[in-house]
């Protein structure tokens, strides 16, 4: 009877594994493929008053790279179902805590981009918005030593935060 009872639970816990069954799509993006089919991402200029040389690249292309890898878009160079331009604003550094000395221990690394989106299905959906992100530092720590691997930091949060407003309709 205890045996029966093992093969019982186990055929009802077997079949409770196998009829439920969730699928998340992770992406995020809520694209109809049957009217979107292309997009145009310009180059990013870089106008902040303080410049960082490679940023201007390094933004236009992991912006170009998110589209691709997370969408069925093709990329081209004009006249895309959706159309993504704009510039740098803003590449602006802030003392923060300031310790007892009244020397600042941390200083605050702010990447200002301005974007302007259309989407020719749905013009509705057009906007110009402005999106910002920052990482903190310490501030005995030269700019030039930290840059590199903060502005990928900041690159990869304001490209996530595009993609979400243009195409996952968060």
């Amino acid at each position: 009877m205890l045996k029966n009872n093992k093969i019982w639970l186990f055929c009802l816990i077997g079949l409770i594994v196998t009829a439920c069954s969730i699928s998340y799509k992770f992406n995020g993006a809520s694209i109809d493929y049957t009217k979107v089919k292309t997009i145009t991402i310009k180059d990013f200029p870089n106008q902040a008053p303080l410049v960082y040389p490679p940023l201007s690249q390094k933004f236009t292309e992991a912006l170009k790279d998110i589209y691709i890898r997370q969408t069925r878009l093709q990329l081209v160079n004009s006249n895309g179902d959706l159309d993504l331009e704009g510039e740098i604003t803003g590449y602006d550094l802030t003392p923060m805590a300031v310790k007892e000395d009244a020397y600042a221990s941390q200083t605050k690394l702010t990447i200002t981009v301005r974007v302007r989106y259309s989407n020719r299905v749905n013009p509705d959906e057009d906007f110009e918005q402005s999106f910002s992100a920052y990482r903190e530092f310490d501030a005995t720590q030269m700019l030039q030593q930290v840059q590199d691997d903060l502005s990928a930091q900041i690159i990869d949060e304001l490209v996530d935060q595009i993609y979400n407003a243009t195409v996952a309709n968060w």
